[in-house]
């Protein structure tokens, strides 16, 4: 049976909230982060603001030099949670099957689902009304027969769009679809790809798949399949924590390797708090180092045992920052994972090659 998948993406959602909250910011260029002489980075934009290029990720200083009249607001995680919360609330209306992805974004499998005489569309019509009335903010939906057309298709038509992508649409709209698009093509690999002549979804299926997985690793597999229209990911509301992180961005470089491992060991036992709360054990240990340049890198290892309590591996945290030119360069930032997160605790792992990236 062919599924039917509803792919729900708020508008702008945090920059949306604001702009609901307070008149004065309504239809004007908002940024919500820090403050344009900060270090901070973009956390949401209006679409007012992205008409000037600003976006997600990018630093605020960035965005205020290219979008000056820009009004800067600091972000109110505690009101994002309670709309998150109505909208979810609202999902399950619909489906049992609700794999939320993000605060502002997820999918529904409505395959079963007899309301509106099981028509996807209609349910993704009236899910957005439902999402109008109850906080004045709009969604973009997408449907479609998987998940990766319904989540590309959610973003064709922004703001408070509506895209449907049928079984005999799917595998000629992904020949046409830049490979900038595909779900897991980052910079760099959308860079790689062009760089061997690959540039839309056509240019991938003309390789074999043997071609895609010697270049592109397991990734190379999905490609294969989706270029066909093939996703058979299942919408599962079961998800798993895969790992935790904490990271933080210094107002002032620092050179200072001491306060470096400072630094990383505060970061450590929040991590090591929400391990303890969640009852999970980790296997992997990373950081993540950005230097004055923007340039980063990340190092990782096995630990001897599943942890939880990460003050126990101070030393493997020390080795990890050898690793890099912390102390040789300025450190703009600092973060910590874990990740392979285990529900037992003191698992042995077998034999680990510690130094794994």
């Amino acid at each position: 049976m062919l599924r039917k998948i509803i792919h729900i993406d708020m508008d702008a959602f945090f920059a949306s909230v604001e702009q609901r909250d307070n008149p004065q910011l309504r239809e004007k260029a908002v940024i919500v982060g820090g403050r344009p002489d900060s270090r901070g980075v973009v956390a949401a934009c209006s679409y007012e603001a992205r008409r000037f290029g600003v976006h997600s990720a990018m630093p605020c200083a960035t965005a205020y030099r290219i979008c000056p009249h820009a009004v800067f607001v600091m972000p109110r995680f505690e009101v994002y949670r309670e709309v998150s919360r109505q909208i979810h609330e609202l999902f399950s209306e619909f489906s049992d099957l609700v794999e939320p992805l993000s605060l502002d974004e997820a999918f529904l499998d409505v395959t079963n689902s007899s309301r509106w005489l099981g028509s996807a569309t209609l349910m993704a019509k009236e899910i957005k009304t439902r999402i109008r009335m109850a906080t004045n903010l709009t969604a973009s939906a997408g449907v479609s027969y998987n998940k990766f057309l319904a989540k590309i298709a959610s973003d064709m038509d922004k703001p408070d769009g509506l895209y449907i992508i049928t079984p005999e649409q799917g595998e000629e709209f992904v020949e046409k679809l830049p490979v900038g698009r595909f779900f897991g093509v980052g910079k760099v690999t959308e860079a790689k790809m062009h760089k061997l002549g690959l540039r839309t979804g056509a240019d991938i299926k003309g390789w074999t798949e043997d071609q895609l997985v010697e270049y592109f690793g397991k990734a190379g597999h999905f490609f294969h399949r989706i270029v066909r229209g093939i996703d058979d990911r299942p919408v599962s509301n079961q998800r798993q924590r895969k790992s935790i992180s904490k990271e933080t961005t210094f107002a002032t470089d620092l050179t200072d390797y001491d306060k470096m491992m400072e630094v990383l060991l505060q970061l450590a036992e929040q991590v090591s708090g929400s391990l303890q709360k969640k009852q999970l054990c980790a296997k992997t240990l990373t950081i993540k180092v950005k230097y004055a340049d923007f340039s980063q890198v990340t190092r990782s290892l096995v630990l001897p045992r599943a942890e939880q309590e990460i003050h126990r591996i101070e030393q493997q945290i020390s080795r990890l920052l050898d690793r890099t030119d912390a102390g040789f360069r300025p450190v703009r930032l600092l973060g910590i994972g874990v990740s392979q997160l285990d529900a037992q605790e003191g698992g042995e792992t077998p034999d680990p090659q510690q130094i794994l990236i």
